[in-house]
């Protein structure tokens, strides 16, 4: 099963999908949108595809296309629903997307053994708390959630 739903076709479309869905609760919910909009729960997703992904290259191209899907799907969604977004917005998710083989090649290093795997976990944990602090208004429960998940699949999952 996983290697079907590991592979970069199904991660684009299920990107698209993120992205509509994002969209649409950005629309018609206070509290979801919110939480969609938040970091955390894509440095969350993100990392589930990067070290669930057989090799440190599957999980760069896996990451990218999902997060390519999400945010064409994202964007044009806002477009047509006349969403103000400006272009250093867009631009600038575009090139944090451009950044995630990088990012998923070091999340995937995570399910080694050693110091730098677990460095490499904390700094995951720690960019996905500051990112709610600092980008965003404080931490709440979601943040809370999110991280408690991020902990559980760096740290307590056992992934092969």
């Amino acid at each position: 099963m996983r290697n079907k739903l590991l592979n970069p076709l199904v991660l684009f479309l299920l990107g698209l999908l993120a992205g509509g869905l994002a969209r649409w609760l950005d629309l018609y919910t206070q509290n979801l949108g919110d939480v969609f909009s938040r970091m955390a729960v894509w440095i969350l997703i993100g990392t589930v595809i990067a070290i669930y992904s057989r090799t440190p290259k599957k999980a760069a191209v896996n990451t990218l296309t999902f997060c390519l899907g999400m945010l064409a799907a994202y964007y044009t969604a806002a477009v047509l629903t006349h969403g103000v977004y400006g272009r250093s917005f867009i631009i600038g998710w575009t090139l944090f997307a451009l950044c995630t083989p990088v990012l998923a090649g070091l999340t995937w290093m995570t399910k080694q053994k050693g110091l730098i795997p677990r460095l490499i976990s904390v700094g995951i944990v720690g960019v996905s708390v500051l990112s709610s602090l600092l980008l965003f208004d404080g931490w709440d429960i979601s943040d809370l959630l999110i991280d408690g998940c991020l902990i559980y699949f760096l740290f307590l999952a056992e992934v092969k």
